[in-house]
């Protein structure tokens, strides 16, 4: 059985720029694999990330890599010594053209090649970073350039455009699949996203769901520029109010249908407030946390069951799932709570 990285679709040799177009805007192309003729020379292999509805799926046998190496490690053969190899990164964040990598202190002599070996691996792109943890009340990333030059980028997820200074705001690719998810729910209905940054939530909503209204509420001036460019980027300006301040302050009650709680912190501090938020009959809310595995579900189940309590509200939990890993043993974890 061919690994599911080798996938690819068979298409008409006179149409392979039209396709591969529309699958970068999808961000579905794998841009690692070169596009091959197949054994049928009036058909061409476009290497995909997933499903593509329409098309016939192959594996590839013997898939072509722009890359002779992807292996960083491999790359640094020569230059780091015993030591050093146990700690170079495995892995690391292309967002648009630009790489975001986790350089630990103790290979910190080796950032410069690290990140030229990153621009030769990724000749698309045009700047490397590294990425230092966050900083202050606005979660800003600390980050800094290692090779290249320009922190600005467009990114294209799940059919959605995202620009950003990756130095100034926040990005994670890692929770694709709650923002899959996410942006299958909400048609019709009035939305809040108490923590907007860039429009993380609100875009794939706001572009795929369809609500009646989302208002977008960010506290981070940086972050909040650039929810407004992507709010035209992505032509929903008729759907998307964008709000600029606290959302303990600044966030409408009595109005919606969801409201989405997409910050790990001390999250659990805004619960009442977005009951609030919510219509007097109630609705539904998406509650991120970060949560010890130990004490998960359990804790962030009684949190909102406790707010719910004190609004004199009742619950019933829908549902709950695991994101990525926050640190060690502990989880970004959501819980889809209705209430009423």
């Amino acid at each position: 059985m061919q690994a599911e990285n080798t996938k690819a679709i068979l298409v008409p040799k006179e149409k392979i720029e039209d396709i591969r177009m529309h699958l970068l805007k999808k961000n579905i192309l794998d841009t690692n694999r070169k596009i091959k003729i197949a054994t049928n020379k009036d058909l061409a292999e476009i290497p995909v990330l997933g499903e593509v509805e329409g098309y016939e799926h192959i594996f590839q046998e013997k898939p072509e890599y722009y890359f002779q190496f992807k292996n960083l490690r491999e790359r640094l053969q020569e230059i780091a010594d015993p030591e050093q190899k146990k700690y170079i990164p495995s892995g690391w964040q292309v967002l648009g053209d630009v790489v975001v990598i986790t350089i630990p202190e103790k290979i910190s002599s080796l950032k410069p090649v690290i990140g030229e070996e990153l621009l030769k691996m990724y000749p698309s792109c045009h700047c490397v970073v590294n990425d230092k943890g966050i900083d202050g009340d606005l979660r800003q990333p600390k980050r800094e350039i290692i090779a290249g030059n320009g922190t600005e980028t467009t990114h294209r997820e799940n059919g959605c455009v995202f620009r950003m200074d990756v130095t100034k705001v926040m990005y994670s690719k890692g929770n694709l699949y709650e923002k899959r998810h996410m942006s299958n729910i909400g048609t019709g209905e009035i939305i809040v996203d108490m923590f907007a940054g860039i429009g993380y939530f609100t875009i794939p909503i706001a572009v795929h769901a369809k609500p009646e209204k989302m208002y977008a509420i960010e506290l981070n001036p940086e972050s909040h520029s650039y929810l407004l460019e992507n709010i035209k980027l992505n032509n929903v300006e008729g759907i998307v109010e964008p709000v600029l301040g606290n959302c303990l302050e600044k966030a409408p009650e009595g109005v919606a249908d969801r409201v989405l709680m997409g910050y790990v912190g001390n999250t659990h501090e805004y619960l009442k407030k977005a009951i609030s938020i919510l219509k007097k009959e109630g609705g539904i809310i998406h509650y991120h946390e970060s949560v010890p595995e130990k004490l998960f579900p359990e804790r962030p189940v009684s949190r909102i069951t406790k707010a719910a309590l004190e609004k004199g509200k009742k619950v019933e939990i829908l549902g709950f799932r695991r994101i990525k890993k926050y640190s060690p043993g502990v989880w970004h974890v959501v819980i889809d709570a209705k209430i009423g």
